[in-house]
């Protein structure tokens, strides 16, 4: 696949996803819906951060760190963009659940930090 089928795939299933997101949210009332509302509410506004932050990481990358091979490019983009739609999902539920303060929001970031270290590519020498 190349770059240019990559991107108008990945924005039109993000413009996808968006439309499911909107389509949802209006629906679906978060007081009086049961665990199924939340988890489609929850995963399509994932599955659109996912594609929308995919395609602006991979952007960003290609205009300013022209040094990085495409492929790298696209597959650090989506890992990054994979697990910052996972953190503000995960910031939201908290928030659904009034668990959110600072100390709950440190440990997120701590946790998606060590997560980001683990997943990143290491050079072998």
């Amino acid at each position: 696949m190349t770059l240019k089928n990559y991107i108008l795939a990945m924005s039109f299933l993000s413009l996808v996803c968006w439309v499911a997101f909107f389509f949802v949210a209006g629906m679906v009332n978060p007081f009086t819906t049961s665990w199924l509302g939340l988890l489609l509410f929850y995963t399509t506004l994932a599955a659109s951060l996912i594609g929308t932050s995919s395609i602006l990481g991979l952007v960003f990358r290609f205009f300013f760190k022209k040094d990085q091979a495409i492929f790298n490019s696209v597959k650090n983009s989506f890992r990054q963009s994979f697990l910052f739609s996972i953190f503000i999902v995960s910031v939201l539920i908290l928030k659904s659940f009034n668990l959110f303060s600072w100390v709950n929001l440190f440990v997120l970031v701590a946790i998606f930090a060590i997560l980001e270290i683990f997943l990143r590519p290491r050079k072998i020498k």
